[in-house]
C-alpha cells in the first residue's frame, strides 16, 4: 500500500472567489489565477489556464456565479434575462467541453425553477456551483475504485498507459483515468504509469507527468508514437 495525502484541485472556491491552478504554466511554475469576475472566467477558460471537460464545467457553473453576483436590478425577469447573457458568454469559450453546456443548462434551471428574491436567486447558484464540484470529485474517486476493480488480477504489479491528461487537473479532484492509476498504485497495484506526451499542446507531457511526480507515482514519459510498443 502507497499512502499519500497530497491532492490537487485546479478549481476552488475560496473567500468570494475563484482560484485556478494556471496549467498554463506548469511544470516550470505553480501559479495560481485569483478570479472575481465573470469576465475573468471567460477568458481562463479560452485561453486553457482551466482545461479538462470536468473542471470547465465546474469553472463555468462559478462564472455563472460571479456573473450572477454582478447583476444589479432586482428584479426577478430583468435579472433572468441579464443572467442569459451572461450564460452565452460562458458558452462561447470552449464549444467542445460538454461539461461547459451541461453546467450552465444546470446552473441556469436553478434560477428559473428557485422561488424567491433576486439575492435568493443568488445564493442558490453559489450552492449549485459547489454542489456541481463536489458531485464531479465524488464521481472521479468512484471511478478510480471501480476502475481498480476491473483491472487484471495479475500480474500484482501492473504497467499502465495513460494519453492526455484525464486527472486531478482535468476534474474536481482526483481524475478518471488517472484517478484509476492513482487508486492502483495507493492499493500497491502499480508498477509504473507510461504517460504519452500527447501532442501538440503536451497534456501528458506537461500535466500527466506533473500529477505524478507530486504525488511520487512511478512515470516514465514517452512520445506518443511510443504507445504501441509498450
Amino acid at each position: 500500500m502507497n499512502s499519500s495525502t497530497y491532492q490537487v484541485y485546479p478549481v476552488v472556491w475560496e473567500n468570494d472567489r475563484v482560484i485556478l491552478i494556471d496549467q498554463n504554466s506548469l511544470p516550470k511554475k505553480y501559479a495560481i489565477v485569483e478570479i472575481s469576475r465573470c469576465e475573468d472566467m471567460v477568458e481562463a477558460i479560452k485561453t486553457m489556464i482551466v482545461r479538462g471537460a470536468p473542471a470547465i464545467g465546474i469553472a463555468a457553473a462559478y462564472g455563472i456565479y460571479l456573473g450572477a453576483r454582478e447583476i444589479k436590478t432586482q428584479e426577478r425577469k430583468a435579472f433572468l434575462e441579464q443572467l442569459e447573457v451572461v450564460a452565452q458568454q460562458l458558452r462561447q469559450t470552449r464549444p467542445t467541453a460538454v461539461n461547459l453546456f451541461w453546467a450552465i443548462m444546470r446552473m441556469l434551471k436553478n434560477a428559473y425553477e428557485t422561488i424567491g428574491t433576486v439575492e435568493q436567486i443568488k445564493a442558490s447558484l453559489l450552492e449549485t456551483a459547489k454542489k456541481i464540484q463536489l458531485e464531479d470529485l465524488q464521481t472521479c474517486q468512484a471511478i478510480g475504485d471501480r476502475g481498480l476493480e476491473v483491472l487484471p488480477k495479475t500480474p500484482d504489479k501492473l504497467c499502465l498507459l495513460t494519453h492526455c491528461n484525464a486527472g486531478a487537473l482535468a476534474t474536481a479532484g482526483y481524475g478518471t483515468s488517472l484517478g484509476v492509476v492513482r487508486s492502483a498504485w495507493r492499493d500497491g497495484r502499480l508498477a509504473r504509469l507510461y504517460a504519452d506526451e500527447t501532442r501538440p499542446r503536451l497534456q501528458g507531457a506537461r500535466l500527466t507527468t506533473w500529477e505524478c511526480v507530486e504525488e511520487g507515482i512511478p512515470v516514465t514519459l514517452i512520445t506518443d508514437s511510443m504507445a504501441a510498443h509498450c
